[in-house]
């Protein structure tokens, strides 16, 4: 920014949507100079205005800025080859030739874009490189992967870049005094964070950004731990896959699986690192509750029916034996929840269930129902959902009545009196006359979060803190939940769009939920 005029003391500016923010220049009338860094490709604009030292401010200049998304990376392996491939195929960059310890054609993870991935075995042969450096350490760069350790408790490396005697930078999973966890290590600097599981699949993404001098790790496309100072030294070596360098040779080899390795030689803002990262969920079952034959109702797409249990009927509006629009005269008849019909549960023995769980509670989960009590003071806890594992319920949400809240509870493993992890939403009991309530169960695996919504939203006190999700095998419920070696808990009540889904829904889809129509992700 400059200024024709000798007594200039600061220039007023701000990027669209940005608050104003003053810049001095070193010498009054001269020059000054700003870093930005666009996190959206389109047109953007800056506007400046000078300032004398009379405290007098020149006419508004506009400067239009357009800016084009962002460059695709400088290397990348999908790691999609066949079988028996002796190379990963470069989409950028150069092919990287595989180890013997290295196996194409693994699974992938799910709800990504990914087809295919490499299994390395841990031993010195489970490597692989192009025999070429991926990027200049020294300048801004990002480096990511789809990860799946087969164990944690050892230091494990998914990329790194050889330099002189040690790593210039590693990209992998560190066994630490508190546990394993996620690092990226540069230039003197590590960050660490996020819980790695065996088995589970996870993306991990290390960003060096040279303006700032700051090393970031971002795990499953949030940032994790804390930013860190670095300062690289050039590594001109070569890039690996599966392990790094130190003076005396390769070590900390990855056993695991690998999928999509991406260099990027820019900073990757936050949107494109969630992009990286996302997994689109899988509907696995929508049962709309609007008829029922020989005791079961239907899953939209052919999937396990509800079986109705005594004490369960679908209510149908339209087969009432009188309407009070068309008869004065005809006592109150309630509205189905959603559509024409809704599952009606007697509060003593009603309840319907799937033949087996609906979702892999070890695994990230929605499920969701719409639910309106019949009792405006009910007399004990009632269960709206739960999916049962052999001592407990995986997770249940219950109307609890002498607070009068929806509560979500999650115990933490599958024993008799394990403890709970309970989230809470306070919201009243509608005494069967309102349009009830449409109530969400969110579980996060890769952010180790489980969050209840009510009516879509989220408020105080709602989100909870929870690493360790198991594997239920029970069947999904509606209407109860486990108690002790039985059943207990018995809504009284009426349910409707009970949905079911792998994965996370976005915020909009879940204020979407039980409004009819299932959710495509």
């Amino acid at each position: 920014m400059d200024s024709p005029s000798p007594d200039v003391v600061g220039y007023r500016y701000n990027f669209i949507g940005g608050p104003p923010t003053t810049t001095r220049p070193e010498e009054m009338g001269g020059p000054a100079t700003v870093r930005f860094l666009p996190t959206r490709s389109g047109t953007d604009y800056l506007s400046v205005q000078a300032i004398d030292r009379s405290g007098r401010v020149s006419g508004v200049t506009t400067y239009w800025i357009r800016v084009k998304s962002g460059r695709a990376p400088v290397a990348r392996w999908k790691l999609t080859d066949p079988a028996g491939s002796g190379s990963a195929a470069a989409e950028t960059g150069t092919a990287a030739r595989a180890g013997t310890g290295v196996t194409f054609g693994g699974t992938a993870p799910a709800g990504t874009s990914v087809t295919s991935s490499v299994a390395l075995d841990g031993s010195g042969d489970g490597f692989l490189t192009p025999d070429a450096p991926a990027t200049d350490t020294r300048k801004s760069f990002a480096v990511s992967a789809w990860v799946r350790p087969a164990e944690t408790g050892r230091t494990m490396t998914a990329a790194s870049q050889d330099a002189d005697g040690a790593p210039g930078f590693s990209l992998g999973l560190r066994a630490e005094d508190s546990g394993p966890a996620w690092s990226f290590a540069i230039g003197g600097a590590r960050v660490s964070g996020g819980a790695p599981e065996t088995g589970e699949w996870a993306h991990v993404l290390g960003l060096y950004d040279a303006e700032t001098g700051k090393a970031r790790l971002y795990v499953n496309g949030r940032e994790t731990g804390t930013a860190a100072a670095a300062t690289p030294a050039e590594a001109a070596g070569a890039f690996q896959i599966g392990r790094e360098r130190d003076a005396s040779g390769y070590r900390d080899r990855w056993h695991g699986d690998l999928g999509d390795v991406q260099v990027h030689d820019r900073v990757v803002v936050t949107d494109e690192v969630t992009e990286l990262a996302h997994r689109t969920p899988k509907r696995l079952g929508h049962w709309s509750l609007e008829n029922a034959t020989d005791g079961a109702s239907p899953e939209q797409t052919g999937g396990s029916p509800l079986r109705l249990g005594p004490g369960a009927t679908v209510y149908r509006y339209s087969d009432a034996s009188c309407l009070p629009e068309l008869d004065p005269d005809c006592p109150y008849v309630p509205e189905a929840l959603v559509g024409d019909g809704h599952l009606r549960l007697d509060g003593e023995s009603g309840y319907a269930a799937i033949d087996g769980p609906a979702v892999d509670t070890g695994d990230s989960f929605t499920v969701g129902a719409v639910v309106r009590l019949s009792d405006s003071e009910p007399a004990h806890p009632m269960t709206v959902l739960s999916q049962a594992g052999e001592h407990t319920d995986a997770f249940k949400v219950r109307y609890e009545p002498s607070s009068r809240t929806w509560q979500l509870v999650m115990p933490v493993k599958d024993e008799a009196g394990a403890p709970e992890k309970v989230v809470s939403e306070i919201e009243w009991a509608d005494g069967g006359e309102g349009l009830g309530h449409r109530l969400a169960v969110v579980y996060d695996d890769g952010a180790d979060t489980i969050k209840l919504y009510v009516d879509g939203q989220l408020g105080a006190g709602d989100t909870a803190d929870f690493p360790n999700g198991w594997h239920s095998t029970g069947a999904l419920q509606v209407g109860r939940a486990k108690a002790g070696d039985g059943w207990g808990e018995y809504l009284h009540g009426d349910v409707d769009e009970v949905q079911a889904y792998q994965g996370v829904l976005s915020e909009t889809q879940i204020r979407q939920l039980g409004a009819g129509a299932g959710i495509d992700p």
